[in-house]
């Protein structure tokens, strides 16, 4: 299952750091994410999430970098840790359940990534990357684990197919049973036809001269 990757919040504006002095790390960490430095922008946000509690985006953003860097468990960390905060706006928490849904799909935790996916688009409903992500999440769990209204209708056509296999053989069994009483019957009429004869024989016989 192939499916699309995490958001990343590269563009900041003032409204999102709301005043804060954080934007000039922020943007020197976006500029070595793009170039693929992705342990050298985490550092830069890290720098900005412990010196202002409420840059949120710096913490987003570290964790992109940490997922770029295959620390799957640590963003999710941070990714939780993001919901948790009663700060946070729907905007960003909408991009931050989705990225927990790429995780999760790509750990083929399809039930949690499905869930992040709902909780996305509940926040943000023009998310097509979240529905198009949903979509192949719900396809493959499917495979994986079909509805049970299908197993039983497989079952009931292997039913019906080894019934089919066995009503030839109990036809057959009957005719051999016909068969042989027919034989039993032909055999009863020929010992009843010999047993005949002998007494005729008995009582009509040649008698002998004196």
């Amino acid at each position: 299952m192939k499916i699309l990757g995490p958001i990343l919040l590269l563009i900041i504006t003032n409204n999102v750091l709301a005043q804060t002095n954080t934007a000039q790390d922020i943007n020197a960490g976006n500029q070595l994410y793009q170039s693929t430095n992705y342990a050298g922008a985490e550092e830069l946000y890290n720098k900005v999430a412990s010196t202002d509690k409420h840059a949120l985006v710096a913490l987003y953003n570290k964790a992109n970098a940490l997922y770029k860097q295959n620390k799957k468990e640590e963003a999710l960390q941070l990714y939780n840790q993001l919901v948790a905060d009663a700060n946070i706006k729907p905007e960003l928490l909408a991009k931050v359940h989705y990225n927990k849904g790429v995780i999760f799909s790509g750990s083929q935790k399809l039930p949690q990534s499905i869930e992040a996916y709902k909780q996305a688009l509940r926040l943000d409903p023009a998310d097509t990357k979240a529905r198009e992500n949903l979509q192949k999440a719900l396809l493959e769990l499917k495979k994986q684990h079909p509805p049970p209204e299908k197993k039983n209708e497989d079952k009931k056509k292997q039913q019906q197919q080894q019934q089919q296999q066995q009503q030839p053989s109990k036809q057959q069994q009957k005719q051999a049973q016909q068969q042989l009483e027919l034989l039993r019957q032909k055999e009863k009429q020929i010992q009843q036809r010999l047993q005949n004869q002998k007494s005729k024989e008995g009582s009509g016989g040649v008698q002998k001269d004196w």
